[in-house]
């Protein structure tokens, strides 16, 4: 299946899936992740290594973090140069009032919101399917 360039159709498909789980933001130093962390997301900076976990992993592994959130996964195939859709979905969540980070895959964006307003999050998307803007 080919990625998805038309904002249309990327934004009518997009259906939204709440993961599983609460997720959190943490740092650990050097380049590689503790294995038995299982990061969804890493993220390489200079500062250390970013990981976005489970929130259970993240306490047993002692790190500290202050974001948890429910993590959303648009299950459109969503082309990595297609324009607007990220734009559509932030101000979507923005306008209800909800941080959103996006994390693009090969095949998926993902996106990370306040986990006690996962659910309204899904649901406002949803919304944005039905009638894009």
């Amino acid at each position: 299946m080919s990625a998805e360039r038309d904002l249309h159709r990327l934004l009518t498909t997009m259906r939204p899936e709440l993961n599983p789980g609460r997720h959190v933001f943490t740092t650990v130093p050097g380049p590689t992740p503790p294995p038995a962390l299982a990061p969804v997301v890493t993220v390489a900076e200079a500062e250390g290594l970013t990981l976005v976990v489970r929130q259970e992993l993240a306490d047993a592994a002692g790190l500290s973090y202050d974001y948890v959130a429910g993590w959303i996964t648009l299950r459109v195939h969503s082309a990595l140069d297609a324009v607007g859709l990220t734009a559509a979905v932030a101000t979507a969540l923005a306008d209800a009032g909800l941080s959103c980070n996006v994390v693009a895959g090969f095949h998926h964006d993902h996106l990370f919101v306040p986990y006690e307003r996962a659910e309204e999050a899904v649901t406002l998307l949803r919304e944005l399917a039905a009638h894009p803007r």
